[in-house]
């Protein structure tokens, strides 16, 4: 059987994934926003371990599609690991369409592009990567550890191995102040970056970190609904996008938008004017009903 420690996390796009615990807990572990690993010690999980696990999927859960690699940065685990472990996923999973993880900022720059690449033609072709902002302000204040010309550098060496990217924003991040420098910096970066897939969140205060801390002394901004619909229509309006699937329907958003980019990007933009001209007949969702 499949053994977890821990909570375990995974995007929402990895809903029926199979998920395999390759590593514990976040290499990083140190953004003021995050509270998903901060009762674990980073470490690597046994081969030996996991391929028992795949071994038990393969005889009990027929027609695995996708493999979701938990928990929050296995990409920095060692590439010869990594190798071996994807080995075992695709030869007792013959029916897998992708292989999945969260990769850290730090994780990219040590990875190199020919180990990416080869990981890449084992089956681990996508990355979820949490940009959160292009503000290097605001991304210090997070304490993601990169600017945004060193997140455009790590993202780029993933494009350039031929893996596929699927990035977030923090909306709200910058609070009142920052908020549409924040959103065209972000756009800026991601414009930079390309990724295939981009969806945004609302950053919200979540009890053990430090912006929970923070937000409890009253020095976090939380924006209101139509502040952060148009943070949004900011950033949206910034993007030159050549193919990239968008979506803000994370269930921490006050507003469900999704789309095509840029085919879709002036639909979007009228959604949001729409919002914002009528903040009382908006579908923004009601506080209570918003989820982490």
């Amino acid at each position: 059987m499949i053994r977890y420690e821990g909570d375990i996390y995974r995007p929402p796009s990895e809903a029926h994934s199979l998920i395999l615990q390759a590593t514990l807990g976040c290499s990083y572990n140190r953004c003021t926003f995050c509270a998903m690993y901060r009762q674990k010690r980073f470490s690597q999980r046994s081969l030996t371990d996991l391929v028992s696990e795949i071994g038990w999927a393969a005889e009990n859960l027929p027609g695995v599609r996708k493999v979701f690699l938990a928990d929050g940065d296995a990409l920095i685990a060692k590439a010869s690991f990594l190798a071996k472990l994807l080995d075992e996923i695709t030869l007792k999973l013959p029916g897998l369409a992708r292989v999945s993880c969260y990769a850290s900022p730090q994780a990219l720059m040590v990875r190199s592009v020919e180990e990416m690449s080869l990981l890449r033609e084992k089956g681990l072709t996508l990355y979820y990567l949490g940009i959160e902002s292009g503000h290097d302000g605001v991304l210090a204040e997070l304490e993601k550890g990169v600017d945004g010309e060193e997140m455009i550098a790590a993202a780029n060496k993933a494009t350039e191995a031929g893996v596929k990217l699927s990035t977030m924003i923090l909306l709200g991040a910058g609070g009142r102040e920052l908020s549409c420098e924040h959103a065209r910096e972000s756009a800026r970066v991601v414009n930079a970056i390309q990724p295939r897939f981009l969806s945004t969140l609302v950053m919200t205060p979540v009890q053990g970190t430090p912006l929970f801390e923070s937000a409890a002394r009253g020095e976090v901004e939380e924006l209101a609904p139509e502040e952060l619909a148009f943070e949004l229509h900011e950033f949206l309006d910034s993007l030159e996008l050549t193919s990239t699937v968008f979506r803000s329907n994370h269930a921490s958003n006050y507003l469900a938008l999704a789309g095509n980019l840029p085919r879709d990007k002036e639909a979007l933009l009228s959604e949001l004017r729409a919002a914002l001209r009528d903040p009382a007949r908006a579908p923004f969702r009601p506080k209570w009903s918003r989820g982490l």
